[in-house]
């Protein structure tokens, strides 16, 4: 009988290692498979601001069996019934957008649990069982979810060492883009006040005793950011690197 995989990324955190990640957005289970194997730590999955859909999910999932990456589906909302197919599907590490207090993750968490501890409803035959030939899956599924909420205003900032403090809660990664907007600096995560309130966001969450994340997909900015203590970063993304990469070598014949 197959034994449930160990989560790499969720146990690295809780070690207090480093882990690095790629941002996946292109819905293209060719890319996740090409970014599987080129060394990260994990891969961020999103359902939030990308066409991937359940079944796409899984293809996903497939695409980066027998790779370093660890696959998180940022999940569209903070709704249980999304959390519940995409556990049953075989996703394990799961990112809560837009998570401003502690009763928010308080019900994220439940959603990845079953009763009594969490609202995960029961299934039996699930891709995430192997369809039924992983023993006591409902009772040591709950050790190998990882469970990573944003903070992306100030309010969650605010908030951080408390979230953090949720039992369940593996990550709070903070999201610079949509908190710069939430601070009416849209588009400008340099901003003195932004990075000022990462860096508050960063010591509240280490406070709270869990890891803290985040992403920058420039690199000196980023291996600050590790230095700082981040430990669950993403440092590039599909969209962005073909985008850039193009532009380069299109510029490249344009003498």
């Amino acid at each position: 009988m197959p034994a449930l995989p160990q989560n790499r990324l969720k146990r690295a955190l809780a070690a207090g290692q480093k882990q690095i990640g790629f941002w996946l957005t292109l819905a293209s289970p060719n890319a996740t498979e090409i970014a599987a194997t080129a060394g990260f730590d994990w891969l961020l999955i999103d359902m939030e601001h990308s066409p991937n859909d359940f079944a796409d999910i899984i293809h996903h999932l497939r695409a980066a069996e027998g790779g370093t990456a660890e696959p998180v589906v940022r999940i569209p909302w903070n709704e249980p019934v999304v959390v519940k197919r995409l556990l049953d599907i075989g996703v394990r590490s799961l990112m809560f957008p837009y998570v401003q207090t502690v009763e928010e993750a308080r019900r994220a968490v439940a959603a990845t649990r079953y009763p009594p501890a969490g609202i995960r409803g029961v299934a039996g035959t699930t891709r995430a069982t192997a369809y039924g030939r992983v023993k006591d899956y409902a009772k040591i599924a709950g050790g190998e979810i990882c469970v990573v909420v944003q903070a992306e205003t100030q309010k969650a900032i605010d908030a951080a060492a408390d979230i953090a403090r949720v039992d369940g809660v593996d990550c709070v990664f903070i999201g610079p883009n949509d908190l710069s907007a939430s601070m009416d600096r849209m588009g400008n995560t340099g901003a003195p006040e932004v990075q000022s309130a990462i860096a508050q966001g960063l010591a509240n969450i280490k406070a709270g005793g869990k890891a803290a994340g985040i992403l920058e997909f420039k690199e000196e900015p980023a291996k600050k950011y590790l230095a700082a203590g981040f430990q669950m970063i993403a440092v590039g993304g599909d969209g962005g690197m073909l985008a850039r990469g193009t532009e380069a070598m299109a510029r490249g014949y344009k003498l």
